[in-house]
């Protein structure tokens, strides 16, 4: 997978083969959710999509320090990273009550 990869200056979301195993077990609300938030990334970019409030999107901190979440509906949460210009989109989870611990676990803190 080449991280860098940008298109007439919009962003582009490179979806890992976690993000893909995760979204294929989510209900399918969260996928379309997702599918609407990448659209939105390549078409208007990261920063615009940040300022949408529905979303929640905010840095993670402590361990997560780099990552960023959202939110794809009330219990599920999309994860990601931007890498060298373009958003690596790396996992969606649920969680209860920001439960974060699971989250840790899967990148190995």
């Amino acid at each position: 997978m080449t991280y860098s990869e940008q298109i007439g200056g919009m962003r582009v979301v490179l979806t890992t083969a976690r993000a893909k195993r995760s979204l294929s077990r989510a209900p399918r609300q969260v996928a379309v959710a997702y599918a609407v938030w990448r659209a939105s990334v390549n078409e208007h970019g990261l920063a615009m999509v940040q300022r949408i409030p529905g979303y929640h999107d905010e840095p993670l901190r402590g361990r997560l320090k780099g990552l960023r979440s959202f939110r794809l509906n009330l219990g599920y949460r999309g994860y990601y990273r931007v890498v060298r210009g373009s958003v690596e989109f790396v996992s969606v989870e649920e969680v209860n009550k920001h439960d974060y611990k699971k989250v840790e676990r899967i990148f190995g803190y």
